[in-house]
């Protein structure tokens, strides 16, 4: 049989603040074609209040979307199983987060736990808030109560954006043994033990590495070697590089580049983060000036150099993700309403528009599966 592959596309279905559009459904599925980059709707799924993000346990047999909802004491975050056949969602569970405004949930490499980070915009209950948590996977794909949580507490520079902390991403490094959470209200990458048995969260040796007062740091990857971490800051527009110590769990500043061309732009910020397989290109995504960022990367040093930008093709890129062939980038353009595909050249790490398009409302998040 010939392998096929979906992809997942959270939308908003609720105002806030941030965000007054709403023309989402809630999760759209479509089948994307690997030759083409051609995307074709298979279904949608509501009855779930703005799944802003999405991810996908490794086997490919449950979806995790959180529910960011302003005004909520508690985020949720929902459990659903995949039909690989037709990519139909079945709900299984939910379960509270622990904080207002969740933002990011990725699994841990064992399968058995899901990692949540909180943003935390009030109201604020009388338990302190959690900045991340982890739940408990059950055998069937959904989620136990949680588990272990933890707070931060402090404020940045910026009044507007760091008047407390804002935790927006969880990732478990490559080994599973520690859980890096990326603090935009305090400029720290927080750094936690992680105990796979009980999904406990402790504080490492070196808890965190402080960024640059300011920089807002909102999402992270790791290389593929496990030998670096890539950052995106969003109130600053830039990509910090770390050295990451596997032993320890230290990370060490490499070096800052901005996501902007030379002359800049105003009211720009950076959101998500992605590397190729061979952890030779870095990209970034740049709200405002509406495009991606393209990084090429030494793979012994870590460090940067930019090589260009592609536009978007629309506005307000949320979140993107590379396929698994490396021939393609899918960007939820949030402001446009479109996923767009944009094609991508493995040896030159640039990207142009592939011409491919699925209009969706509002889209947040785009996961692939190949099944």
């Amino acid at each position: 049989m010939t392998a096929r592959t979906l992809a997942f596309v959270g939308s908003i279905t609720r105002p806030a603040p941030y965000f007054l559009e709403c023309k989402g459904i809630g999760i759209t599925v479509l089948e994307f074609n690997e030759q083409t980059g051609e995307l074709t709707k298979l279904s949608e799924t509501d009855g779930i209040d703005n799944p802003s993000y999405l991810t996908i346990d490794a086997a490919g047999r449950t979806l995790y979307a959180i529910s960011e909802v302003y005004g909520w004491h508690e985020g949720d975050v929902t459990a659903y199983r995949i039909d690989r056949d037709t990519g139909a969602l079945t709900y299984i569970n939910k379960q509270a987060t622990g904080g207002s405004i969740a933002a990011m949930a990725s699994a841990d490499h064992t399968g058995r736990w899901l990692l949540v980070a909180n943003y935390r915009i009030g109201p604020d209950g009388l338990r302190p808030p959690a900045a991340a948590v982890s739940l408990p996977i059950d055998h069937d794909g959904g989620l136990g109560p949680v588990a272990s949580r933890v707070v931060h507490t402090g404020s940045g520079p910026n009044p507007d954006r760091q008047e407390g902390t804002h935790p927006h991403c969880a990732v478990p490094s490559p080994d599973n043994r520690f859980v890096l959470v990326a603090d935009l209200g305090i400029d720290r990458i927080m750094v936690y033990a992680f105990d796979a048995a009980t999904g406990a969260l402790t504080p490492a040796p070196v808890p965190f590495v402080q960024s640059a007062p300011g920089n807002g740091p909102r999402h992270l990857v790791f290389d593929p070697t496990g030998r670096f971490v890539y950052v995106t800051n969003e109130l600053a527009s830039s990509v910090s590089a770390y050295g990451w110590n596997a032993a320890t769990g230290e990370l060490t500043p490499l070096q800052t580049i901005s996501s902007l061309p030379p002359e800049g732009h105003p009211d720009n910020t950076c959101s998500d983060i992605g590397i190729s397989a061979d952890g030779r290109f870095v990209y970034a995504a740049n709200r405002g000036h509406h495009s991606i960022a393209c990084f090429a990367a030494d793979t012994a040093t870590g460090h940067l150099a930019a090589i260009g930008h592609a536009s978007i093709q629309g506005q307000t890129p949320r979140q993107f993700t590379i396929d698994l062939t490396g021939r393609f980038l899918l960007i939820a353009n949030q402001a446009t309403d479109e996923v767009v595909v944009l094609a991508r050249d493995p040896a030159t790490g640039l990207l142009s528009d592939s011409g491919q398009r699925a209009a969706i409302g509002t889209p947040m998040c785009v996961k692939l599966l190949r099944v």
